[in-house]
């Protein structure tokens, strides 16, 4: 009994003195002040807004360095809602490669005689050895819409030393 009363007594002097540390500096939620409106003038820049020849988004466009990749070894076209994905496995000359993109061939994917026609890139960087070939392949897929798929008789990708078609 005593204990809890000790108890009920510490906790309410302290509950008591936390209406003297809401206003002062030690309570964190005072250290940056309330907010108050400000005019600005057109000329003003707001520092928390980027310039746009520094933003992320405005950047130079980088040249992609990718190169056609050796081998291809299976082309699938998986049928999904909405369209199919186009699955490219290929083997690469040498282990390391990244940034591996399977580009479109034709413009604007409008099939030239119901041909689509994609090639498989990646970058290879100089300098790695080449190691077995299950750990130089690589995979890249592209999705397809139906309205995509419409005029598309035949899928081809194209690597550096083979190229792989799918037929309907």
């Amino acid at each position: 009994m005593k204990k809890t009363l000790g108890i009920l007594l510490v906790a309410t002097l302290t509950l008591t003195a936390c209406g003297r540390v809401r206003d002062s500096a030690i309570n964190p939620f005072n250290w940056f002040g309330g907010s108050e409106t400000v005019e600005t003038s057109e000329e003003e820049v707001n520092p928390l807004i980027p310039v746009k020849k520094d933003s992320i988004l405005n950047r130079e466009p980088v040249t992609y360095r990718g190169t056609p990749v050796a081998d291809l070894t299976t082309l699938k076209i998986e049928r999904v809602a909405g369209g199919a994905i186009v699955r490219v496995k290929g083997v690469a000359s040498s282990q390391g490669s990244f940034d591996v993109r399977l580009e479109p061939e034709n413009e604007d994917l409008i099939p030239v005689k119901g041909v689509l026609t994609y090639t498989l890139l990646a970058v290879q960087p100089p300098g790695f050895r080449q190691g077995p070939a299950r750990s130089r392949e690589i995979t890249a897929a592209a999705f397809l819409t139906n309205q995509q798929l419409a005029s598309v008789r035949t899928i081809r990708v194209v690597g550096a030393n083979k190229t792989l078609q799918s037929r309907r």
